[in-house]
């Protein structure tokens, strides 16, 4: 962990947006993540007033403010953080939200049991994708969109195919594009959170998971693909710590993959890149 001291984070070089610490109240603030895109997650206080403050630069391409309305929205079915306040000016935008219960997947802890991790991640997305209601959902992620919005991106050059999974190094900006144009008409609608990597999805100490956060621009959108244990080991963080013998496999039954050169996973990576932990 690295803990605010102040004006910087304590060994991070990372300098704590003024609305951050206005947003913590005096509280002692703990850097906990930092993504390629320059946003920064930190938690405030301890105990049952504990919350984390995202915040991200101007041009990141997120959107905060959507993310909380999507979270008002989705709390009322499935265990997400509650909003507690947002906003935006010229130095970036922020959305405050209260703690959940529940370690990242790829936390020390996970990553020592990673078979578990990934059971409760693949179980986690199948409870979100179940239990909230897409013909309710107000929000919409559909290929179309997230197309339109990856197009946008590249227009903008903020697409680096240098930073994608080594498997699509082969593949330029305009080949990925192309390929992922070729959108299979829907066949069912159901909700999906908006950037599924394994930290996103909480696990409790008794293994099984407890929650998602960070949902981005989740929406309705059509399900492609499973979330198995061959997708989640490319998708995901766990790879380095996953052994060879598959120790238990997802019930949901296979399906085909939609497009030979894209898999499910290359959509929310051209849209919302990766992130990386700053300190655990």
């Amino acid at each position: 962990m690295v803990v605010w001291d102040g004006g910087r984070v304590s060994g991070s070089g990372v300098t704590v947006p003024a609305v951050v610490a206005v947003a913590a109240g005096g509280r002692a603030l703990t850097l906990v993540w930092a993504n390629e895109a320059g946003g920064l997650t930190f938690t405030a206080g301890e105990g049952t007033g504990r919350c984390f403050i995202k915040w991200i630069p101007p041009g990141s391409g997120l959107d905060l403010l959507a993310e909380s309305e999507r979270l008002a929205w989705a709390r009322q079915f499935h265990p997400v953080p509650q909003p507690l306040a947002s906003g935006r000016d010229a130095g970036g935008s922020w959305l405050v939200t209260a703690a959940l219960p529940g370690e990242n997947a790829v936390s020390a802890r996970w990553k020592a049991d990673p078979a578990t991790a990934v059971t409760a991640i693949g179980e986690g997305l199948r409870a979100l994708h179940e239990t909230l209601p897409g013909a309710q959902c107000p929000f919409s992620w559909s290929a179309g969109q997230r197309l339109a919005d990856a197009r946008g991106q590249a227009a903008a050059g903020r697409l680096d195919p240098a930073a994608w999974h080594p498997c699509h190094q082969g593949i330029t900006i305009a080949m990925a594009l192309k390929q992922a144009a070729a959108v299979p008409p829907p066949d069912k609608l159901v909700v999906c959170h908006g950037d599924a990597c394994a930290p996103n999805t909480l696990v409790a100490g008794d293994g099984r998971w407890s929650g998602h956060v960070d949902l981005g621009p989740a929406g309705h959108r059509r399900p492609v693909g499973r979330p198995g244990r061959r997708h989640l080991e490319r998708r995901m963080e766990l790879r380095p710590w996953l052994g060879p013998p598959p120790a238990r496999r997802l019930r949901n039954p296979p399906r085909p993959r939609t497009n030979p050169v894209l898999p499910p996973a290359m959509g929310p990576q051209l849209i919302t890149g990766r992130s990386t932990p700053a300190g655990r």
